[in-house]
């Protein structure tokens, strides 16, 4: 395609969104003339449905739960004046809980502010809250120092913990999980606890409680008399929930502008509302999915956004993305196995790692390009590297050179660009690809608010846990036995293996002991 050609299809094909300050170029994927009018009658549905779920219909069957994470930027659209009344009453408790530790009127135990805070999450519960304090977070001018438990690892925890130090004193603690037995966040809040417990705290004056309402964690909190209980509403998916009190309340306490994200966020709904698909860049992004991908995740999506800011943005839109569509059967029932997979890091840094595979490997995915115009930095515009050349020049030129070689390849690509990283188009970019998500889920049939597979992930775990507490038992009373000898004592003689693992494990950290033999599996084992 010659150059001019080009030029005329990226005219033809460039959405234009300037209330949102959003431009989206799809002249990169090789869609023909006749796409959108044969994707039409599709998109018409997808459009229908979505009107749906937005006036509360029950939009998430498996589970009989409205979809409600677009009333959270605007109330007024809830489908009931309790929806309504418990979004702008949660709003106004996270605002005012903030003015209040930031104010000094609610201090640390010990007297003095609270300086930092440690968030105890996971997957939607921590991916959310981490990408946004990474994105619009400032040393200079953050008014709390944010921390993360986001895993079960005990090295990890204390990391974080070493991380703080001293701070731990005038650190609150931010429990997050709807269920409130999310055995990761439990592990991380009772690691918490103990540690606050070392210190001389008593961890009840520092927490607070985000979860559904009579949860296990709920009732914990209340009990022990914790700072605040926010809720997580049945109707707003963890991967769906940054802008719920799961991450608006770090946000806040960090001292971001939450308003300017749900302004963001709100004006994006407006945009992607609309069944006008050249107009619709949530509608178009979806579209553009199912064309690559064939409408079967055919191809990976590689986010590849050239801005330090937007570093997190792409594990962010791994679990929005692939939990949302990674789904084994449709909304009839059939076996389809749909998802679009997602990986990612940020420009130019992936010119020196995975673009060379990009464009010369094997042609299984899509990049989707996110150009931040202004360079940002107290430096910006300020130093010149060559001639009349800053390295924000050398950024955009990275990013225009990386999506030329891969169109001349063969390679396809979408380019979303905001004039900068801030509150309002953070806000834009997460309401965007939340959009495109149900669009996409509609396209295919499948419903895109439920997890199974994650479900199964938690149930597998348990009953291994399960499983390690008969081999503690047995190895109590037993004294030296094989790995065999002790799966049949405990009634696992087909699990084996499982039982194997466990052992290794207890031994590698000093709950048990192992003679070995000649061979890897000869070991007996004692306590």
């Amino acid at each position: 395609m010659s150059g001019q050609s080009l030029w005329q299809r990226y005219q033809d094909h460039l959405c234009v969104c300037p209330s949102i300050g959003l431009t989206l170029d799809i002249s990169r994927i090789g869609f023909g003339d006749g796409f959108f009018g044969g994707m039409s009658g599709a998109m018409g549905k997808a459009y229908e449905e979505m009107d749906a779920l937005e006036s509360g219909a029950i939009a998430n069957p498996d589970e009989q739960r409205m979809v409600g994470h677009y009333w959270l930027r605007n109330a007024s659209l809830a489908p009931s004046d309790d929806i309504r009344g418990e979004i702008v009453d949660t709003l106004g408790r996270i605002k005012l809980f903030a003015k209040d530790i930031h104010s000094g009127a609610i201090t640390a135990p010990g007297g003095g502010r609270f300086t930092d805070i440690l968030v105890i999450g996971i997957g939607g519960s921590a991916l959310g809250p981490q990408f946004v304090a990474d994105a619009l977070g400032d040393p200079d001018t953050d008014k709390m120092t944010p921390h993360f438990f986001d895993n079960t690892d005990p090295d990890g925890i204390d990391r974080t913990l070493r991380a703080i130090g001293d701070r731990l004193k005038s650190t609150l603690a931010i429990v997050i999980s709807k269920s409130g037995g999310t055995p990761e966040t439990r592990n991380g809040m009772l690691l918490a606890q103990a540690a606050y417990d070392a210190a001389g705290l008593n961890f009840a004056q520092y927490a607070v409680a985000v979860t559904g309402v009579d949860s296990k964690l709920d009732k914990v909190a209340e009990a022990q008399g914790w700072l605040l209980r926010l809720p997580m509403w049945d109707w707003v998916g963890g991967r769906t929930s940054e802008l719920a009190a799961v991450g608006l309340l770090p946000a806040a306490l960090q001292g971001l502008d939450v308003d300017a994200m749900l302004h963001g966020a709100a004006a994006c709904d407006a945009i992607t509302r609309k069944h006008d698909t050249a107009a619709n860049p949530a509608a178009l992004l979806a579209l553009m999915w199912h064309h690559v991908t064939n409408g079967r995740g055919e191809k990976d999506m590689v986010v590849l956004p050239y801005k330090d800011r937007l570093l997190l943005f792409s594990r962010y839109l791994q679990q929005l993305v692939m939990e949302s569509l990674g789904k084994e059967k449709d909304l009839a029932g059939n076996v389809v196995h749909q998802g679009i997979a997602v990986y990612g890091n940020k420009g130019s840094t992936d010119q020196h790692a995975y673009v060379q595979q990009l464009r010369e490997g094997v042609n299984n995915f899509f990049a989707v390009f996110i150009r931040v115009m202004e360079d940002g930095g107290r430096m910006a515009g300020e130093t010149e590297v060559e001639s009349g050349v800053t390295p924000g020049d050398y950024l955009d030129g990275f990013w225009q050179g990386t999506r030329r070689a891969l169109f001349e390849n063969g390679r396809g690509s979408i380019t979303l660009t905001v004039p900068r990283v801030d509150g309002f188009h953070v806000g834009v970019l997460i309401a965007l690809f939340e959009r495109a998500v149900g669009f996409y889920a509609s396209l295919v049939g499948i419903n895109a608010y439920h997890q199974p597979g994650v479900e199964a992930g938690k149930k597998a775990a348990a009953a291994v846990l399960d499983l390690q507490a008969k081999v503690v038992a047995q190895l109590m009373k037993s004294g030296v036995q094989t790995v065999e000898q002790i799966a049949e004592a405990i009634g696992a003689a087909d699990d084996v293996e499982t039982v194997y693992h466990v052992l290794e494990h207890m031994v590698a950290n000093g709950r048990a002991n192992a003679a070995r033999g000649d061979g890897q599996f000869d070991a007996t084992y004692a306590v």
